[in-house]
Protein backbone atom coordinates (compact mmCIF):
# COMPACT_ATOMS: atom_id res chain seq x y z
CA UNK A 1 0.00 0.00 0.00
CA UNK A 2 1.52 3.66 -0.63
CA UNK A 3 1.76 5.55 2.01
CA UNK A 4 1.39 9.91 2.82
CA UNK A 5 4.93 11.40 2.48
CA UNK A 6 5.29 13.26 5.38
CA UNK A 7 6.53 17.00 4.56
CA UNK A 8 8.86 19.36 6.25
CA UNK A 9 7.12 21.05 9.10
CA UNK A 10 5.29 17.92 10.35
CA UNK A 11 6.78 16.77 13.90
CA UNK A 12 7.34 13.55 12.90
CA UNK A 13 10.46 14.27 11.53
CA UNK A 14 11.80 15.76 14.77
CA UNK A 15 11.39 12.86 16.22
CA UNK A 16 14.31 10.45 17.21
CA UNK A 17 13.23 6.36 15.95
CA UNK A 18 12.27 3.91 18.55
CA UNK A 19 14.27 0.82 18.72
CA UNK A 20 12.39 -2.02 16.70
CA UNK A 21 12.43 -5.08 19.59
CA UNK A 22 8.98 -6.58 17.74
CA UNK A 23 9.50 -8.60 14.41
CA UNK A 24 6.63 -9.88 12.42
CA UNK A 25 3.82 -9.65 10.04
CA UNK A 26 3.26 -5.68 11.42
CA UNK A 27 6.97 -4.86 10.63
CA UNK A 28 7.10 -6.65 7.09
CA UNK A 29 3.66 -4.80 6.05
CA UNK A 30 5.56 -1.48 7.21
CA UNK A 31 8.90 -2.37 5.25
CA UNK A 32 6.97 -3.88 2.05
CA UNK A 33 4.62 -0.70 2.29
CA UNK A 34 8.01 1.57 2.63
CA UNK A 35 9.58 0.01 -0.17
CA UNK A 36 5.91 0.68 -2.37
CA UNK A 37 6.11 4.40 -1.66
CA UNK A 38 9.76 4.65 -1.85
CA UNK A 39 9.49 3.33 -5.58
CA UNK A 40 5.94 4.85 -6.51
CA UNK A 41 7.67 8.61 -5.33
CA UNK A 42 10.90 7.46 -7.31
CA UNK A 43 12.94 7.56 -4.46
CA UNK A 44 15.75 5.67 -3.59
CA UNK A 45 15.22 6.09 0.10
CA UNK A 46 13.08 6.33 2.94
CA UNK A 47 12.75 6.29 6.71
CA UNK A 48 10.01 5.46 8.82
CA UNK A 49 9.27 9.23 10.15
CA UNK A 50 8.55 10.00 6.62
CA UNK A 51 5.44 7.50 6.82
CA UNK A 52 4.67 8.82 10.26
CA UNK A 53 6.40 6.40 12.07
CA UNK A 54 8.95 6.96 14.52
CA UNK A 55 11.18 4.06 14.41
CA UNK A 56 14.25 2.91 13.77
CA UNK A 57 13.29 1.30 9.92
CA UNK A 58 14.38 2.77 6.84
CA UNK A 59 14.76 1.44 2.87
CA UNK A 60 17.01 1.56 0.67
CA UNK A 61 17.13 0.63 -3.23
CA UNK A 62 20.19 2.53 -5.56
CA UNK A 63 19.05 0.27 -7.98
CA UNK A 64 16.91 2.61 -9.70
CA UNK A 65 19.77 5.59 -10.65
CA UNK A 66 21.87 3.29 -12.62
CA UNK A 67 24.44 3.95 -10.47
CA UNK A 68 25.80 0.55 -9.69
CA UNK A 69 29.59 1.53 -10.91
CA UNK A 70 29.01 5.10 -8.96
CA UNK A 71 30.00 2.87 -5.58
CA UNK A 72 31.40 0.49 -4.08
CA UNK A 73 30.28 -2.37 -1.51
CA UNK A 74 30.66 -4.86 0.29
CA UNK A 75 27.51 -7.28 2.58
CA UNK A 76 28.60 -9.62 5.36
CA UNK A 77 31.92 -9.82 3.54
CA UNK A 78 30.81 -10.64 -0.14
CA UNK A 79 30.13 -8.70 -2.85
CA UNK A 80 26.39 -10.34 -4.07
CA UNK A 81 24.91 -8.55 -7.20
CA UNK A 82 22.32 -5.78 -5.81
CA UNK A 83 19.65 -7.34 -7.44
CA UNK A 84 20.23 -10.33 -4.48
CA UNK A 85 19.50 -7.26 -1.58
CA UNK A 86 18.04 -4.24 -2.83
CA UNK A 87 15.38 -2.92 -2.12
CA UNK A 88 16.32 -3.35 1.44
CA UNK A 89 15.45 -2.92 4.75
CA UNK A 90 17.43 -1.14 7.48
CA UNK A 91 16.38 -2.30 11.40
CA UNK A 92 18.13 -0.35 14.27
CA UNK A 93 21.24 0.68 12.18
CA UNK A 94 24.54 2.13 13.48
CA UNK A 95 26.54 4.09 11.52
CA UNK A 96 30.61 4.15 11.98
CA UNK A 97 32.33 6.20 9.55
CA UNK A 98 35.24 4.57 8.02
CA UNK A 99 37.12 7.64 6.63
CA UNK A 100 36.74 10.99 7.97
CA UNK A 101 36.98 12.87 4.32
CA UNK A 102 33.93 14.51 3.62
CA UNK A 103 32.30 14.74 -0.22
CA UNK A 104 29.64 17.40 -1.20
CA UNK A 105 27.03 15.89 -3.54
CA UNK A 106 23.21 17.28 -3.97
CA UNK A 107 20.28 16.12 -2.40
CA UNK A 108 16.86 15.94 -2.33
CA UNK A 109 14.40 14.59 0.23
CA UNK A 110 11.17 13.07 -0.38
CA UNK A 111 9.48 15.29 2.25
CA UNK A 112 11.20 18.24 0.66
CA UNK A 113 9.65 17.79 -2.86
CA UNK A 114 11.94 19.89 -5.52
CA UNK A 115 14.17 21.52 -2.70
CA UNK A 116 17.95 20.35 -3.89
CA UNK A 117 20.88 21.40 -1.86
CA UNK A 118 24.69 20.59 -1.56
CA UNK A 119 25.14 18.43 1.49
CA UNK A 120 28.42 17.59 2.62
CA UNK A 121 29.08 13.93 4.22
CA UNK A 122 31.50 11.02 4.65
CA UNK A 123 32.07 9.13 1.75
CA UNK A 124 33.06 5.58 3.26
CA UNK A 125 31.02 3.78 5.87
CA UNK A 126 30.14 0.65 7.59
CA UNK A 127 26.48 0.04 8.68
CA UNK A 128 24.97 -2.87 11.41
CA UNK A 129 21.52 -3.71 10.99
CA UNK A 130 19.19 -6.38 11.37
CA UNK A 131 16.72 -7.06 8.52
CA UNK A 132 13.08 -7.88 8.99
CA UNK A 133 13.74 -11.60 10.36
CA UNK A 134 16.09 -10.03 12.69
CA UNK A 135 19.56 -11.34 11.34
CA UNK A 136 22.33 -9.43 11.75
CA UNK A 137 24.43 -7.59 8.76
CA UNK A 138 26.96 -5.31 8.07
CA UNK A 139 27.73 -3.44 4.96
CA UNK A 140 30.51 -1.45 4.18
CA UNK A 141 29.57 1.30 1.49
CA UNK A 142 30.92 4.19 -0.21
CA UNK A 143 29.59 6.90 -2.73
CA UNK A 144 26.11 7.05 -3.53
CA UNK A 145 25.07 4.26 -1.24
CA UNK A 146 27.10 5.43 1.70
CA UNK A 147 24.91 9.01 1.13
CA UNK A 148 21.84 7.68 1.09
CA UNK A 149 22.16 5.76 4.02
CA UNK A 150 23.38 8.34 6.13
CA UNK A 151 20.54 10.83 4.72
CA UNK A 152 17.98 7.55 5.83
CA UNK A 153 19.71 6.93 9.02
CA UNK A 154 19.92 10.78 9.99
CA UNK A 155 16.03 10.54 9.88
CA UNK A 156 16.15 7.73 12.42
CA UNK A 157 17.46 10.07 14.32
CA UNK A 158 15.46 13.42 13.25
CA UNK A 159 17.98 15.09 11.27
CA UNK A 160 17.58 16.56 8.46
CA UNK A 161 19.24 17.02 5.52
CA UNK A 162 19.13 21.12 5.64
CA UNK A 163 20.46 20.88 9.01
CA UNK A 164 23.72 19.18 6.97
CA UNK A 165 23.94 22.33 4.48
CA UNK A 166 26.31 25.15 4.72
CA UNK A 167 24.58 28.51 5.61
CA UNK A 168 24.81 29.99 2.22
CA UNK A 169 22.90 27.03 0.61
CA UNK A 170 20.58 27.17 3.45
CA UNK A 171 20.29 31.28 2.75
CA UNK A 172 19.76 29.71 -1.20
CA UNK A 173 16.33 27.51 -0.35
CA UNK A 174 14.60 29.52 2.69
CA UNK A 175 11.96 31.10 0.10
CA UNK A 176 11.24 27.82 -1.07
CA UNK A 177 11.69 25.96 2.86
CA UNK A 178 9.16 28.95 4.43
CA UNK A 179 6.65 28.19 1.32
CA UNK A 180 6.58 24.34 2.13
CA UNK A 181 6.38 24.83 5.76
CA UNK A 182 3.28 27.15 5.72
CA UNK A 183 1.61 24.52 2.59
CA UNK A 184 -1.71 22.63 4.66
CA UNK A 185 -0.12 19.23 4.96
CA UNK A 186 -2.37 16.25 3.94
CA UNK A 187 -3.73 13.82 6.62
CA UNK A 188 -4.40 9.91 6.40
CA UNK A 189 -8.05 10.59 6.29
CA UNK A 190 -7.46 13.22 3.26
CA UNK A 191 -6.46 10.01 1.15
CA UNK A 192 -9.10 8.02 1.57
Amino acid sequence: MILRVTQYGEPVLRKKGSPVSSFGPDLQTLIDDMIETMHDYEGIGLAAQQVNEALMVCVVDVRTRGAENSFLYSLDGKTPPLELFMPMALINPRIKILDPATITAEEGCLSFPGIYGNVDRPNHIEVTFQDATRAHHCMECDGLLARVVLHEVDHLNGVLYIDRMDATTLQDISGELKKLRKQPKQTSQDLS
